[in-house]
């Protein structure tokens, strides 16, 4: 009987002390994102004073807001490999540093003086900020993949993710207030200035499994009896670094398989919604909604808060799904489905003239995209193991490609029609184009397995 209650109590002790490093990982990358998105959106927040004062039509700002979609795109497959060959580790650091600095930098575009210099150096500092955050989500992807196992990989790629919804609750109203106590440019030197303690913290608290100082064995030994790849990236032998090269063969084996064309679809409608939040969202609570910057500042709170709500149930959900036995098809598409439709939602705001209706249904609105943003939770579940990063990455440029379509979009919407209304459902319907795309594409979830392409 001793010996029985002895187990017992090691047992219990192991499932305490197991699953303790990994959440420590999982705030770091929910922070690190919160401020990705923090930056991404510093110049929606300043768009209104600096355009009126630098005299900046809406044609081209929507240019300038597209400049970090094109380059985060193009950053993408290339962000990817250099994180399959070289590590999160590594090269998320260098991607938080060098945004951080690009960052600061706008807020000095001012001293060129003439409009064209300007304009220029917005746009050309703006891509070079989506270029440098190319690899931050297929680095989440890896280590998500790497630290968690299957049944919890829903509920930490959904935390992460709503890292981006939590980010409009902690920096909008901050940077509100800046532009509206201090200046435009104070936005782009503290945001910055943050960013780059924290590529330094990152360095002191992002390891592999294999390799972090804090990792106990009962931990490990978890993670890798339970479907995590827990190298990160790191310890690759030279057969297969070479055999994961850069190439467009690798790239082309991806783009084969159904599902997983599928499912990058779906994301680059499922990231609509999410660029019209940042970039054009605090211009129409502005323009159309005529708020203050400093209201639509804290009006952008509530649809962020729904957002991130809805991001953290849609992952808890899913997971639990799969304990309940459900398959990982039914298990994922279902909170996509359920999300997606109740994003078509933002259409009703075309229809509705108070503010506290506008933001009850941007709120609906986003926290249907939260609760149905578990693209990365599938692409760590599909994903090659020989190509996590770079599976990540291609799923990311399709993503993003809504960042160089949307501001201009709207930008060219908004411009010809005077009002966002075609803008709403434009955004609209590519949810719409989602929820297909799941229920007819995508087929069966399943890890895609290189062996078996021809």
């Amino acid at each position: 009987m001793d010996n029985l209650q002895t187990s017992a109590v090691s047992i219990s002790k192991v499932r305490v002390t197991h699953n303790k490093t990994r959440y420590y990982i999982l705030a770091m990358i929910f922070l690190v994102t919160a401020l990705n998105y923090g930056d991404r959106a510093t110049i929606s927040m300043a768009a209104t004073p600096m355009s009126q004062e630098l005299g900046l039509t809406s044609v081209t700002m929507g240019y300038i807001f597209s400049a970090f979609g094109w380059a985060y795109v193009i950053g993408q497959v290339p962000g990817g490999w250099l994180l399959d060959k070289f590590g999160a580790r590594k090269v998320y650091f260098w991607s938080i540093l060098l945004w951080s600095i690009f960052t600061v930098l706008l807020g000095f575009v001012d001293i060129f003086g003439s409009i064209p210099l300007i304009i220029a150096s917005l746009f050309i500092l703006r891509f070079l900020v989506g270029l440098s955050e190319s690899p931050a989500f297929p680095g989440n992807s890896q280590i998500v993949a790497a630290w968690f196992p299957t049944k919890e990989r829903g509920t930490a790629a959904a935390i992460f993710n709503s890292a981006q919804y939590f980010a409009t609750v902690i920096f909008a109203p901050f940077m509100g207030w800046l532009v509206t106590h201090i200046h435009w440019q104070s936005v782009f030197w503290i945001m910055g200035a943050i960013g780059i303690v924290i590529a330094f913290i990152w360095l002191k608290v992002i390891y592999s499994p294999e390799k972090h100082p804090r990792i106990n064995k009962e931990e490990l030994t978890y993670l890798q009896g339970n479907g995590a790849i827990t190298s990160m990236g790191e310890n690759k032998s030279k057969t297969l670094d070479q055999k994961n090269k850069m190439s467009w063969s690798n790239v082309k084996k991806l783009l084969s398989s159904r599902m997983l064309l599928g499912i990058f679809i779906a994301q680059y409608c499922i990231t609509c919604l999410t660029y019209f939040f940042l970039t054009w969202f605090p211009v129409y609570l502005v323009k159309e909604r005529h708020m203050t910057i400093l209201q639509a500042g804290f009006a952008a709170v509530l649809p962020a808060l729904c957002g991130f709500i809805g991001g953290i149930l849609g992952g808890i959900i899913s997971d639990r799904l799969i304990r309940m036995n459900k398959s990982l098809s039914f298990s994922r598409k279902f909170p996509i489905v359920l999300g997606m439709l109740l994003s078509t939602s933002i259409i009703v705001c075309n229809y509705v003239d108070s503010q506290t209706a506008i933001v009850f249904f941007m709120s609906l609105a986003f926290f249907g995209k939260g609760f149905g943003a578990l693209g990365w939770a599938v692409m760590s579940d599909v994903a090659p193991k020989e190509m996590i990063g770079l599976s990540g990455g291609l799923f990311n440029t399709f993503g993003n490609t809504a960042g160089i379509i949307i501001p201009i979009a709207i930008g060219y919407i908004v411009a010809s029609t005077g009002s966002f209304n075609g803008a709403l459902v434009f955004v609209g319907i590519h949810a719409i184009i989602a929820i297909l795309c799941y229920l007819f594409v995508v087929g069966k979830i399943e890890r895609f397995e290189l062996k078996k392409v021809i």
